[in-house]
């Protein structure tokens, strides 16, 4: 099942006839980007520039954000752009294509959403299963479902091992709790950058799923249960 190296190729295809390509790179047994060049360092990009407030890196070994020494390169394509602007996006993976014409920012966040997981954050690192399985485009309800789905499989994965399984789920609501304090530290190092609103608003809509999972787990996973009659 696994991969060598992992392959995620996102085409956005503007309306003025403009078009960019980013062919991102994973480790198949880590699931770690792998940069094409130096990753350029930037004074945004600096650790102990709106270090977020979870962050658990030490600055003496880490000089830079790795989000955000990673990302550097890819919003500069962006900085110029509105969130709400209509794109064709493509998306090339290692098994299959997928397609679709959505706002800006929808398109963005999908993309981001696989370098922030795999830039070698260790809170945004526990979200490496969903990168592996990557869905471009996942609805609110598809990220909650993958999320609490993937989650179990952990605690199974963990309980065969003589592991104490969470089959109550807390552990993941603090997840997605830490993940969204990092979406927001993210977000103050990208205004102080950005000049249109394309890149803030995709965090934005990163966030929208980092907040909703906790609230679902907590009160609506019974909306599920007609999936499952045959099984129970």
């Amino acid at each position: 099942m696994k991969n060598d190296v992992l392959q995620f190729e996102y085409t956005f295809d503007f309306n003025d006839g403009t078009s960019v390509k980013f062919t991102i790179h994973l480790d198949g047994e880590t699931l770690n980007y792998i940069p094409y060049t130096e990753p350029k360092e930037a004074e945004w990009t600096k650790l102990e520039n709106n270090k977020c407030n979870n962050c658990t890196l030490n600055n003496k070994e880490y000089l830079h954000c790795p989000i955000a020494l990673n990302l550097n390169s890819i919003l500069s394509h962006f900085y110029y752009n509105k969130s709400y602007e209509t794109v064709k996006v493509t998306v090339k993976t290692n098994e299959r294509t997928y397609f679709n014409e959505l706002a800006l920012q929808h398109g963005l966040a999908s993309m981001l959403g696989i370098y922030m997981v795999s830039s070698g954050c260790p809170i945004l690192g526990q979200l490496k299963p969903m990168v592996r399985f990557h869905l471009p485009f996942a609805s609110v309800e598809e990220t909650i479902f993958r999320a609490a789905s993937t989650y179990l499989l952990s605690q199974y994965i963990k309980k065969s091992k003589g592991g104490e399984p969470d089959w109550e789920l807390k552990k993941l609501i603090e997840i997605y709790s830490e993940v969204e304090e990092v979406n927001q530290g993210i977000a103050m190092r990208i205004r102080s950058v950005a000049d249109m609103d394309a890149n803030i608003n995709a965090l934005v809509a990163l966030d929208v799923f980092a907040k909703e999972v906790p609230i679902t787990v907590k009160s609506k996973l019974k909306e599920f249960e007609y999936l499952f009659r045959e099984f129970i």
